[in-house]
């Protein structure tokens, strides 16, 4: 999975910096790249956009590059699912900050199809700008895991209990038009009028005092449970990939 020009930033005085993620097939390569990304921000930048490819990333393909040297304790015949949680945590960090910063205000622009950790990192950001094409998948219990990136709370607030259930475990996609129904995406725009869209919705973020929006940021994220439900997603994801073989 290539990311391409996917971790552009607008700043604050307006001007816009490129980045881009580095280019991996592995959930492990892609966190350890958005934490990268997240060491580099200064205090000016308000606004970080993720455009590009990264939004198919299976999470079925996360164990193999890092499992088989992570996984097992290193003293005693091992707990995998126990010596696996510290890896699902460093991944969970990783997505975690684009929605758990108040200072800064995530945005995926999401064009065709997303799934798996692919639609979890979208899922993690604050709002998604989804092109008319776009479907959104979470085929993880498939095979055999559980969307468990930090982004559960997100399902169940915002498509209900049932749908959120429905989704995950049925795998079906969600056309761009139920997704803007449900509140999962903010804007949903033709192909051509994306990166417009994008622009217009950074600028209208942007013409509100910072101290407002960070503090009005802070305030809606507060009432939700991100702690608890993480913690129990990270025991979840890595009993589920303990129980999968490797190779």
């Amino acid at each position: 999975m290539t990311f391409r020009n996917s971790s552009r930033t607008t700043e604050h005085a307006g001007g816009r910096r490129g980045g881009h993620l580095a280019t991996g097939a592995g959930l492990t390569v892609v966190s350890d790249a958005l934490a990268a990304v997240a060491r580099s921000l200064t205090g000016e930048v308000r606004v970080i956009v993720l455009r590009g490819e990264p939004w198919s990333l299976p999470t079925e393909t996360a164990p193999e590059e890092a499992a088989r040297h992570e996984r097992h304790a290193p003293d005693g015949p091992p707990d995998e699912a126990v010596a696996l949680e510290p890896l699902v945590a460093r991944w969970q960090a990783a997505f975690g900050w684009l929605s758990d910063r108040a200072d800064l205000i995530s945005v995926a622009a999401v064009a065709g199809p997303a799934s798996g950790a692919g639609l979890q990192l979208a899922l993690s950001c604050d709002l998604r700008v989804l092109t008319e094409d776009a479907t959104l998948a979470l085929p993880e219990a498939a095979h055999g895991l559980v969307p468990g990136l930090g982004v559960t709370t997100t399902l169940v607030d915002l498509l209900g209990y049932p749908t959120a259930l429905d989704l995950c475990l049925t795998g079906r996609r969600l056309t761009a038009t139920e997704a803007l129904a449900a509140g999962v995406a903010q804007r949903v725009v033709p192909a051509a009028d994306l990166d417009r869209a994008v622009d217009d919705l950074v600028a209208a973020v942007l013409a509100t005092p910072r101290a407002a929006a960070v503090e009005t940021k802070a305030l809606l994220n507060g009432a939700r449970r991100h702690a608890d439900r993480r913690a129990a997603e990270r025991a979840a994801l890595a009993r589920c990939l303990a129980d999968r073989p490797t190779g």
